[in-house]
């Protein structure tokens, strides 16, 4: 993947759950809401200083969130930082830069 660029989207993995149940606690804080189901389902990445994460999240039946999660570059030793999110998304909105 090029600097700035996105990868295309595919569904979450693994890995990507975990990076969404890590910032989970900072949108709910900055949401001002409590999620009992918070499924990641679909993401795409870009590197930046470090790497951007885009992830579609199940927070309802029919109802997701959109999350940009920023994990900085290993040698800064940075927690993953929520840098934005979008509620109110359905399953079919597609992931994109914000």
């Amino acid at each position: 993947m090029m600097c700035g660029g996105c990868s295309p989207s595919q569904p979450a993995t693994p890995e990507i759950q975990a990076i969404a149940d890590k910032v989970k606690p900072q949108l709910e804080e900055q949401a001002n809401r409590k999620y009992s189901l918070f499924k990641a389902v679909e993401f795409t990445s870009q590197l930046v200083a470090g790497t951007n994460y885009f992830i579609k999240v199940q927070v309802d039946n029919d109802d997701f969130v959109h999350l940009r999660v920023l994990e900085s570059p290993p040698h800064e030793n940075k927690p993953l930082a929520l840098q934005g999110y979008q509620t109110d998304k359905s399953k079919g909105d597609k992931l994109t830069v914000f």
